[in-house]
C-alpha cells in the first residue's frame, strides 16, 4: 500500500457517520469501491475519473480501493462523489491531507468538475454539528441551507479544483442568513388568495377560523360548486406565521425530499391527488423520503373528494394524526417523520353531490348515500374535529352579496387565540389546543357546571365516544381562546357540539 486518507460525509436519514478511506495499491490502474455501494454510488466512480480529469488533476496510475465504511450500511445517491474523489487526491499526494477528524464533505460531481447541490442538506449539516465536526464543505448551491445551522463553519465549493486553495487553509467563507428578517418579510397573506373572495358560507368560514386558531382537524361536506375546496386553499392564508424552530423543521423535511433549497418561511399546503398510493401519503420508497402528510407538518393537508382516496391510504391517517409523527418500516431500511399538519378534508354528500338540495336534484336512494358515507370509517371521521355541512350558495345572494372579512382580520384573531394558548401551555406544552392530552385537559379546559349539564345531554343523545367526548372540549377551549375568556362556558360548549353531525353521513 502506497498510501491512505480518510474523509468523512454523513450518509441516510438516519445521519450516521460513514468513513470514506482510499487505499493505493500497485497493479492495473482502476478504481474499486466496497461497502455494499449502491448503483448511484458505483457511477459515481465514473463521475469522478472524468471529473479529476476536466478539474485538472491526474488520475491515480495504480490500482485504487476505496473502502465505504461501515461495510454493513448501504451507500445510497451521489453525496459521495466529492469526498471519494478528495480521497483519491490526498492519496496520490496531490492534495494535502485533511484533518477527517473535523472537517465533513459532501457534494455530487459533474463531469467538467464542478459540484451539483445534494438533498437533505439540513439535516446533514445539523448532525454534523451534533457530532461534533466543527467544518462542512457543501456545494455552493447548498450553502445557503447549511447555513441555517449555528456552530458550525460553511466552506462552499463550487468545483473540484476549489479543493486546492481550501486545503491550503484559504479562509472559510461563512454566508449570513438573517433568520429572523426572512420570517419576517414573509408575514403576508400565503398564495395572495384572501378570505374575503368568499362570499356567504358563514358557518363554514367560522369553522375554518376555529380549526386554524386551534389546530383542529375539519371535514368540509357539500355539494359541487359550494366553495369547498376555495376556503380550504384559504387556510395558509389565517394561519400563524412560521416560529424559527418550526420553518427550521419544514426545511429539513422538504430538504430531504429534494424539495427546497433555502429556508421555507410561508406554512405548507398540500393538496395531493385522490389517486394517490400508500407510500406517496405516509412515506417510504427506496429512498425512505417523507410523504405528503410529513411535507405538510406545521401547514395544511388538503384531501379534496375524500370518499375516492384509497381506503388503505385513509386509514393510515389515523395514527400520525394522534401522534405527530410517523414511523415508515420498509424492507430496506425504517425512518420516523414529523407529521404535525392540520387536516383539511372535503366530500360530497352522495354520490350525485345534491343530497338534501331543496330543488330535488338528487336522485340516489338513502342505501345509496348510506353506502356513500360508510366509505370512510368511523375510527377516521372520529378524528375530525370539525364536522361542517357547506350549503348551496345562490346565484342571486351571491351577486350582491358584499366582500367577506378579509384574511388579515381572521388571522389577527388566530394569532392571538394561538398567543394565549402559548402563554397557558408553557414553552414545554403542547403547540395548540387539539395536542392537549388527558391531563392537560383536566387542567386547561374546565367547564363550567351548566356547560358540563350540556355535554353529558349532549353525549348520550351523539353517541360520542371518549374520544369525540374529548375533542369536544378541545373545541370549546379554543373557542374560548378566541372569545378571551379564561373558562369554557355553556355558550362554547353549544358551538362545539354543533360541528359533531354524524347523523348527516348517516341519513335515514
Amino acid at each position: 500500500m502506497l498510501g491512505r486518507t480518510t474523509g468523512a460525509v454523513l450518509y441516510g436519514l438516519d445521519a450516521r457517520l460513514v468513513e470514506v478511506e482510499a487505499d493505493l495499491g500497485t497493479g492495473i490502474p482502476t478504481i474499486a469501491a466496497v461497502g455494499l455501494p449502491d448503483p448511484a454510488v458505483r457511477e459515481g466512480i465514473d463521475r469522478i475519473r472524468a471529473a479529476l480529469g476536466n478539474a485538472g488533476f491526474k488520475l491515480p496510475q495504480r490500482r485504487v480501493i476505496v473502502n465505504l465504511a461501515p461495510a454493513e450500511i448501504r451507500k445510497r445517491g451521489a453525496t459521495l462523489d466529492l469526498p471519494i474523489a478528495v480521497a483519491l487526491l490526498i492519496a496520490d499526494r496531490q492534495l494535502p491531507a485533511l484533518d477527517h477528524h473535523s472537517i465533513v464533505l459532501v457534494g455530487e460531481l459533474a463531469l467538467d468538475g464542478s459540484v451539483r447541490p445534494v438533498r437533505g442538506m439540513l439535516s446533514l449539516a445539523l448532525s454534523v454539528r451534533e457530532a461534533g465536526r466543527r467544518t462542512l464543505l457543501v456545494p455552493k448551491a447548498n450553502a445557503e441551507e447549511a447555513c441555517l445551522v449555528e456552530g458550525i463553519e460553511i466552506v462552499p465549493v463550487a468545483s473540484l479544483g476549489d479543493m486546492v486553495t481550501i486545503s491550503r487553509g484559504s479562509p472559510v467563507v461563512r454566508r449570513s442568513v438573517n433568520v429572523e428578517r426572512v420570517l419576517e418579510s414573509s408575514r403576508i397573506c400565503a398564495g395572495g388568495q384572501d378570505l374575503a373572495e368568499v362570499r356567504g358560507q358563514a358557518g363554514a368560514r367560522r369553522a375554518l377560523e376555529v380549526a386554524a386558531a386551534g389546530g383542529h382537524h375539519l371535514l368540509l361536506l357539500g355539494p359541487p360548486g359550494a366553495g369547498k375546496s376555495m376556503m380550504a386553499r384559504r387556510m395558509p392564508g389565517i394561519l400563524p406565521p412560521l416560529s424559527l424552530q418550526e420553518a427550521l423543521e419544514v426545511t429539513r423535511i422538504h430538504s430531504v425530499a429534494g424539495r427546497a433549497r433555502g429556508l421555507v418561511v410561508g406554512r405548507p399546503f398540500r393538496s395531493p391527488h385522490h389517486g394517490i398510493s400508500l407510500v406517496g401519503l405516509t412515506g417510504g420508497g427506496r429512498g425512505m423520503r417523507p410523504g405528503e402528510i410529513s411535507l405538510a407538518s406545521h401547514g395544511v393537508l388538503f384531501l379534496d373528494e375524500l370518499t375516492e382516496f384509497r381506503r388503505d391510504a385513509l386509514e393510515a391517517l389515523r395514527q400520525p394524526l394522534e401522534d405527530g409523527e410517523i414511523t415508515v418500516v420498509r424492507v430496506h431500511g425504517a425512518a420516523t417523520f414529523p407529521a404535525r399538519f392540520t387536516l383539511v378534508a372535503s366530500m360530497n354528500p352522495c354520490p350525485c353531490g345534491y343530497y338534501g338540495s331543496p330543488d330535488g336534484r338528487c336522485s340516489c336512494s338513502p342505501q345509496q348515500v348510506r353506502r356513500y358515507g360508510s366509505k370512510l370509517s368511523g375510527p377516521l371521521l372520529d378524528r375530525f374535529d370539525l364536522v361542517v355541512e357547506v350549503p348551496p350558495v345562490e346565484l342571486k345572494s351571491l351577486a350582491e352579496a358584499s366582500p367577506g372579512e378579509s384574511s388579515e382580520a381572521v388571522r389577527e384573531r388566530v394569532v392571538a387565540a394561538r398567543r394565549r394558548q402559548r402563554e397557558r401551555f408553557g414553552p414545554h406544552g403542547p403547540s395548540c389546543n387539539t395536542r392537549m392530552e388527558s391531563s392537560d385537559l383536566e387542567r386547561h379546559a374546565a367547564i363550567d357546571q351548566s356547560g358540563r349539564r350540556l355535554l353529558l345531554a349532549a353525549c348520550d343523545r351523539l353517541g360520542l365516544s371518549a374520544r369525540g367526548f374529548d375533542r369536544v372540549r378541545r373545541v370549546a377551549r379554543t373557542l374560548a381562546d378566541i372569545d378571551g375568556a379564561g373558562s369554557i362556558e355553556a355558550s362554547h360548549v353549544a358551538e362545539a357540539l354543533q360541528y359533531r353531525h354524524p347523523e348527516i353521513l348517516a341519513p335515514d
